[in-house]
């Protein structure tokens, strides 16, 4: 028999042919559910619009969360939301919060965002040389909390009845700060990141734990190693901090004030006297210095009574490690220079000279 009046082979062929059609067309099939979940899961809605806040609230379904994605237009497809999430097995880990999103994000990013919990992030940003009054002016600025509030957290400029025990036994570096003064000079300088609904107090936490995080052990044993204590060098270098800039010129003004607090000179800091007075960037006159205040180091002798103003890293390595000058005066130009004098004649001179 010819293979060509065979009826099996003719099935055979058409049998293969028919499946080879199917494989095909699943192919096709597959491939264009992979290009379509591609476009509904990877791509963006929208590459020019801007990010807006977006709120999940506390008990709100997957599918509700998706609705509303599209109806703030942040996404195209709800269910490409839902399917997503469900394969990622998380259908309940989207948690609840602000986020700021945008229809330039992808439906995963979004997804993994709302799964990791990526709230929304206020930026806040602790100045060097901000005292406790600047930084209640900026968080009253941000609505974040009133200077009323903050002061009971943190205690108030200038005053001795603070009562901050919770937080000193909180953080190590605290125990030997008097009990009686405020947080000044803990709060370190630095942006922080902050989830909206943070409160005040998870604010001023994290500000200080980034001051024990920069005060490092090597730092610390160097600090017992001089015989001074945390608190000693943090009231150094806030007065360091308010009175010079670079750290080269810190350094030296550290070497002059442990001098003459080493030797009983009044230290005469003209920042004392406005932190006392609670001015800001003003001349000090004579009548100033007269100003009945412990923290008036033109007053009283030795450190004043606590912290100026909250100090960064630069003034407080350079209260941590001063170098030794013959000068025993100095001031600042008004061009911001520094300008340093090894006697009482010379430094009258120079005060003269660039302070007309």
């Amino acid at each position: 028999m010819s293979l060509v009046n065979r009826p099996d082979l003719k099935y055979d062929i058409f049998m293969e042919l028919e499946k080879k059609i199917i494989a095909t067309i699943l192919l096709i099939i597959f491939l264009s559910l992979i290009a379509y979940a591609n476009q509904a899961l990877f791509s963006s809605l929208n590459k020019e619009a801007e990010a807006k806040l977006f709120t999940i609230s506390k008990g709100e379904t997957v599918k509700g969360v998706a609705l509303n994605l599209k109806k703030e237009n942040l996404i195209k497809e709800p269910y490409a939301f839902i399917v997503y999430v469900s394969i990622l097995g998380k259908y309940s880990k989207v948690q609840a919060g602000e986020y700021f999103l945008s229809p330039q994000m992808s439906v995963s990013q979004i997804a993994n965002m709302f799964i990791n919990g990526e709230t929304a992030k206020e930026k806040l940003a602790i100045i060097e040389g901000w005292d406790l009054i600047d930084l209640a002016e900026y968080f009253q600025d941000k609505n974040i909390i009133d200077p009323e509030n903050f002061y009971n957290l943190t205690g108030a400029p200038t005053e001795t009845n603070t009562n901050v025990k919770k937080l000193s036994e909180k953080f190590d570096f605290l125990k030997d700060k008097p009990e009686n003064l405020s947080l000044e000079g803990y709060l370190f300088p630095d942006t922080y990141y902050f989830d909206k609904n943070d409160d005040a107090e998870s604010i001023i936490e994290k500000a200080l734990s980034n001051f024990g995080e920069k005060l490092t052990p090597e730092l610390r044993n160097e600090i017992k190693k001089q015989k001074k204590t945390i608190f000693e060098i943090v009231t150094m270098a806030s007065m360091i901090e308010k009175e010079v800039k670079t750290i080269e010129d810190k350094k030296i003004v550290s070497g002059i004030l442990w001098k003459r607090l080493n030797s009983g000179m009044g230290l005469q800091v003209d920042a004392t006297v406005l932190y006392a007075l609670k001015k800001e960037n003003s001349k000090v006159y004579t009548k100033d210095t007269q100003f009945d205040s412990p923290y008036n180091t033109y007053k009283y002798q030795g450190l004043p009574l606590g912290p100026i103003s909250n100090p960064g890293a630069d003034s407080i390595i350079a209260a941590i490690y001063p170098i030794k000058t013959n000068y025993l005066y100095y001031l600042s130009a008004p061009d911001g220079k520094t300008i340093f004098s090894k006697t009482l004649e010379e430094h009258n001179y120079n005060k003269a000279k660039y302070l007309k």
